[in-house]
């Protein structure tokens, strides 16, 4: 085969930027033989601790978007799945602005008309921005020289409705021509309905900034997951590949095994997701249960309230306070509470000592811990083992297909 024509093979193949933009790095590989590589990676790192603890279960088949290592046969490769979309912009000579991805491992963007793996027109719509943008007269961030204006957008689609959001990240809050420029994004889709500007005047690489302000639309958007509905504001967690999202709540919801009247405790509990999808299908079992989610971001506890009151919950059924989970659970132990089964979703880095010491104080029935970085979660299974608590399940997911990311649903019962 001539260098042309494998050059051609190239770029006809699943992406013509996978070599170039690196966010998919295993796109290129079938889909089976991604899942199987993910359950032996899974095996490796939590076989050890089953055999310490003498935990006497499999690691469930990893849940893919369509199959499991186990399926039989080819499974289709899964595309256009993530519903959450960002670009960060540079500038270019007369004003113009470039966007895309950035090149592995430097800052170098490089430009791309679609992706395989975002929603459709996700990208479409990023690019739009920049063309408004310069339309406007509005500068691209330099970041060596730290000046500038726009800096990134971050888009996401509803999954289960037809609205979405366009967040605007900017070095500062001037923004000219603010209403007309914000107006001129909101009519880029029909899908748009909240715009909104996040101010990050930090050098380094974190995207968003301390300050929010919607600029045109709703102040949030809307979507659906597990018959249950949630409005999401631009800095809020949501889940990105929402259809392996609710195959993740789902496994959770079964671990919880909840009974009429339990009290269930939702840490890290952010826009109250997982715990009123939980709450709910206890409800429409006829299983009437108390959640108390508990997030350190107010905002994100005002999220959850509102998803409370959106889905019928009154304030008793569902409670939410913006707090230290592990000073919340201490002070429960010393008043006496009780909480039946608590839910745990921290971010990468994992949970404590000292918030799993406390949670163990409480002597739930169960624990469930859904993690998004399973060298983590193995670190903490070890701390609740060694506290009493035996591992039921453990079910990883592939919420993102094409890379090397694996999530995990644990559940632990009281000994």
């Amino acid at each position: 085969m001539s260098k042309r024509t494998r050059t051609e093979k190239d770029l006809a193949g699943p992406c013509p930027l996978m070599r170039t933009c690196g966010g998919c790095a295993w796109l290129g590989v079938p889909y089976k033989k991604q899942l199987v590589r993910k359950q032996r990676a899974m095996e490796e790192l939590f076989v050890p601790l089953l055999e310490r603890f003498g935990w006497q279960l499999e690691i469930d088949p990893i849940r893919g978007m369509g199959g499991t290592s186990e399926s039989t046969g080819k499974l289709a490769s899964p595309r256009a799945f993530r519903y959450k979309a960002t670009t960060p912009f540079a500038p270019r000579p007369n004003g113009r602005i470039a966007c895309g991805f950035y090149a592995p491992g430097t800052h170098r963007i490089v430009a791309a008309e679609d992706c395989a793996v975002e929603a459709p027109g996700a990208r479409r719509i990023l690019n739009e921005v920049a063309r408004v943008a310069e339309s406007f007269g509005i500068r691209a961030y330099d970041e060596d020289a730290q000046r500038g204006l726009l800096r990134h957008a971050i888009v996401r689609l509803g999954w289960r409705t037809d609205e979405g959001m366009l967040t605007v990240v900017t070095s500062n809050r001037g923004l000219p021509h603010a209403e007309e420029f914000a107006q001129a994004l909101l009519e880029i889709d029909p899908r748009i309905t909240c715009v909104a500007q996040n101010v990050n005047p930090r050098p380094g690489n974190a995207i968003l900034g301390p300050e929010t302000r919607a600029l045109a639309g709703a102040p949030s958007m809307r979507d659906e997951l597990l018959g249950c509905t949630f409005s999401i504001s631009p800095t809020a967690f949501y889940q990105t590949n929402p259809q392996q999202t609710e195959v993740l709540y789902q496994l959770a919801i079964d671990g919880m095994a909840l009974e009429a009247e339990d009290a269930l405790f939702d840490a890290y509990c952010g826009s109250g997701t997982i715990g009123l999808c939980a709450a709910r299908a206890s409800a429409d079992a006829g299983r009437t249960v108390r959640l108390q989610g508990v997030e350190k971001n107010e905002a994100g506890v005002a999220d959850a309230r509102t998803n409370a009151e959106l889905n019928g919950f009154i304030p008793h059924e569902a409670t939410f306070v913006a707090d230290d989970a592990t000073a919340f659970l201490r002070q429960a132990a010393r008043d006496g509470k009780r909480y039946d089964v608590i839910a745990l979703d921290p971010p990468r880095a994992g949970s404590t000592p000292a918030f799993l010491e406390a949670a163990m104080a409480i002597s739930p029935r169960r624990i469930v811990y859904i993690s998004c970085n399973p060298a983590t979660q193995a670190r903490d299974l070890e701390v609740l083992g060694a506290g009493g608590y035996r591992l039921l399940r453990l079910s990883p997911v592939d919420m993102f297909p094409h890379t090397e990311h694996v999530e995990t649903v644990a559940v632990l019962e009281r000994a």
